[in-house]
């Protein structure tokens, strides 16, 4: 028999921990202006219409980094990300601007109410290319579904099978996923088709091109 207490001790000096979600992402900054979400009962089925970004925590062996990702709605696609050791908007800002480089800009972007995504940085690309904002309700995880299960199975598919040892070997194993996950994995929700095959698909003209 052995005390929750001597455990505690016992997993401390071993470096063992649990799995659970310690860092917070979303905190928001009180000077900041937050905006109204835009997405209910709007109909979105076509790429590029609505994208959506959001910052998690991702486990290594030893500590955490932050993994940024552009996620386009209608078809599940991940559109550039980042991954950082720190929770600053750059990261966000970076992939936002790689993302309207590549894809152009969507209709309207939707983000929960972190400060990365309500500071003056981010907010002003998005108005320099005349995007709509959206932001989640305080709390609202649902308003953000789709971002949400991007990280689930992130997580659950990929970064709990492994304990990175360095943040390079996270980048590199976190590419070969995200690639994975838009050309090789199958959506239920998508007809059993790839996010890849729906976006570009439902773009003739860049494919033509």
């Amino acid at each position: 028999m052995v005390g929750r207490k001597h455990v505690a001790t016992l997993m401390r000096t071993l470096g063992i921990e649990a799995l659970y979600r310690k860092a917070n992402t979303s905190r928001r900054h009180p000077g900041h202006k937050v905006y109204p979400y835009r997405l209910r009962g709007l109909t979105i089925d076509r790429p590029n219409q609505v994208w959506a970004m959001d910052m998690t925590y991702i486990p290594m062996a030893r500590g955490f980094v932050y993994l940024t990702a552009v996620l386009d709605w209608a078809t599940r696609r991940v559109l550039p990300w980042r991954l950082s050791t720190n929770m600053e908007a750059d990261a966000c800002v970076d992939a936002l601007e790689e993302a309207i480089a590549k894809h152009g800009a969507p209709e309207i972007m939707n983000t929960d109410q972190g400060s990365q995504f309500t500071g003056a940085a981010f907010i002003g690309t998005l108005t320099e290319h005349h995007i709509q904002i959206s932001m989640d309700g305080k709390g609202c995880w649902r308003d953000n579904v789709f971002v949400e299960r991007l990280w689930k199975s992130i997580k659950y598919e990929e970064v709990y099978l492994h304990a990175y040892d360095s943040v390079s070997q996270a980048k590199t194993s976190l590419a070969k996923y995200i690639g994975f996950y838009n050309s090789g994995r199958p959506h239920s929700s998508l007809d059993g088709q790839t996010p890849d095959s729906v976006y570009f698909n439902l773009q003739p003209e860049k494919l033509a091109a």
